[in-house]
């Protein structure tokens, strides 16, 4: 179970990565021709690949790390991507505007929502949520 939550945290974020092809960079920037990815991992949490790093450190530290190590490292991290998400939602936010401000509000920025997991044909996915 531990090395599937760490395995398949990667993969998130790699393909969300992939989504966004070259507009994804380090440093949170908008390009010429820049748009608002709202689809793929997107479509679930508005940050994917910190959601995939999240589940990365979870599974690593479930398996070698002591409590102790482990909550510190989740604490620092979340304290880090909150500042993070803040300042890359305001650039999109000034860049975007309104659809911005419906995107925000159809799709969570980190946690995905039930209602968000689906399957093919609409189905309702019954994986765990993070």
């Amino acid at each position: 179970m531990r090395l599937a939550l760490t395995y398949g945290s990667a993969w998130l974020a790699i393909q969300s990565v992939r989504t966004l092809g070259k507009q994804w960079a380090y440093k949170a920037r908008v390009i010429e021709g820049h748009e608002l990815v709202t689809q793929g991992p997107y479509s679930l949490v508005r940050n994917p690949i910190y959601l995939g790093m999240f589940g990365a450190i979870l599974g690593v530290g479930l398996v070698f790390a002591r409590w102790w190590t482990l909550l510190a490292a989740v604490v620092l991290f979340l304290g880090g991507n909150h500042i993070r998400i803040s300042a890359e939602e305001q650039l999109l936010r000034e860049t975007f505007g309104a659809k911005f401000d419906e995107y925000a509000r159809r799709v969570p920025a980190f946690f995905p929502r039930h209602s968000n997991l689906s399957v093919g044909g609409g189905g309702t996915c019954r994986c765990p949520v993070f």
